[in-house]
């Protein structure tokens, strides 16, 4: 009958781990968890220098299994010295986060009296920015890692949003007065920044009035069944309202 399981919880940053009486051979019946944590932003290696098992099939008797709280990431037995496939070898584990579990169980017998693994692990440090994509970035404009952690920063003239990983333009205070000029969208005509709040006002003195024409140029969000449900262009004149406006066909 197999023991009652121990857990041992582990917060080092480093260290090793052995099975029950290493080096000499471990004990029939006995489970031991290791539960390994080390602070966010960090990851956990874990590799075998020695690794001496009873070796069945699927790891059926005697193992040593790998996981997370989500997922098992490997299950290992056999001898290292017979390059058992089943064995870790030289295999390097990394875990996803900052949690891993090292299990170690055995079977009622250990009659060829197997001498069990010797394990070590340490933190390493994740790099945030390295690992972005296209569709699911870190930061918008400049990530930068430190050990532990990562911050963002935005080019000139952004403000970082609160959720400290946004981008927002800073183009809340917009003011023309001369009697012709451009305005144009943010970054125009590269793409615009998402989540932006852009008020251009346009003041001139008593006696003109305002002709507001739009170019080719025109390219704002829509959707084919609601008309402007997330980025839009309006327009304000005295107490004549235009919009909201978007799409592909220039206002004119």
């Amino acid at each position: 009958m197999l023991c009652e399981a121990d857990v041992i919880v582990v917060k080092e940053m480093f260290g090793e781990i052995r099975t029950p009486n290493f080096p000499e051979s471990y004990p029939s019946e006995t489970e031991v968890t290791w539960n390994i944590t080390v602070p966010e932003g960090f990851r956990i290696k874990l590799y075998f220098i020695h690794f001496d098992l009873e070796p069945s099939y699927l790891c059926e008797y005697d193992y040593a299994k790998v996981e997370t709280d989500e997922q098992i990431l490997s299950i290992f037995c056999g001898r290292e010295s017979t390059d058992t496939e089943q064995s870790p070898g030289q295999q390097v584990i990394v875990s996803p986060g900052n949690f891993l579990s090292l299990t170690f169980r055995s079977d009622f017998s250990n009659e060829e009296r197997y001498t069990g693994f010797d394990a070590h692990y340490s933190a390493v440090d994740i790099d945030e920015c390295s690992e972005r994509n296209d569709e699911d970035m870190v930061c918008d404009h400049h990530c930068h890692n430190y050990i532990g952690g990562f911050y963002c920063s935005c080019r000139f003239g952004y403000l970082l949003h609160s959720d400290n990983r946004t981008c927002k333009v800073e183009c809340s205070d917009n003011l023309y007065t001369q009697r012709s000029g451009i305005i144009s969208s943010a970054d125009f005509p590269s793409p615009y920044p998402k989540s932006s709040d852009c008020l251009y006002r346009i003041e001139l003195e008593e006696g003109f009035v305002i002709n507001l024409q739009f170019d080719d140029n025109f390219d704002i969000e829509d959707h084919p069944e609601v008309s402007c449900p997330y980025d839009y262009l309006k327009i304000k004149a005295g107490r004549k309202g235009f919009g909201p406006i978007c799409g592909e066909k220039s206002p004119g």
